[in-house]
């Protein structure tokens, strides 16, 4: 008997753990930008207190890029989500590795950071195509 009271009465499913609203790839491509903004200074300056300061700075965006990606990927895009857009898992790793150590962490090329603000821009249109979905 304290098994059915307790049962709960009605099973509620969302897409995505809170409200629509609160995901946005535009977290991550701020970030990005900001890398890339910060590699540019940093390749006109020859100040090695300054150079030191923005890899720093640099370094830290790259992280929150990181983590932006990784909160819409592993808790905004579900299996559904995979099953329409096979190449999200490979898309992801790609971006996440572009703001990693193998990119723009570890590099001051403006080339990585435009390399990464395209990865991000494919995932936005995914995004906001499973939105309007």
């Amino acid at each position: 008997m304290l098994a059915r009271l307790l049962r709960p009465r009605h099973v509620a499913s969302a897409h995505c753990d809170l409200p629509c609203g609160v995901y946005d790839p535009a977290q991550a491509r701020i970030e990005a930008e900001s890398v890339k903004a910060v590699i540019e200074k940093y390749n006109a300056n020859d100040d090695p207190v300054f150079r030191t300061r923005a890899l720093i700075i640099k370094e830290q965006r790259a992280e929150l890029v990181k983590h932006h990606l990784w909160v819409l990927w592993t808790d905004y895009f579900k299996p559904p989500h995979l099953e329409t857009y096979p190449q999200l898992h490979q898309l992801f790793w790609e971006a996440t590795k572009l703001a990693g150590a193998a990119g723009g962490k570890g590099t001051v090329d403006v080339a990585q950071a435009d390399e990464l603000l395209a990865k991000i821009d494919e995932i936005s249109k995914i995004f906001w195509a499973t939105k309007a979905a």
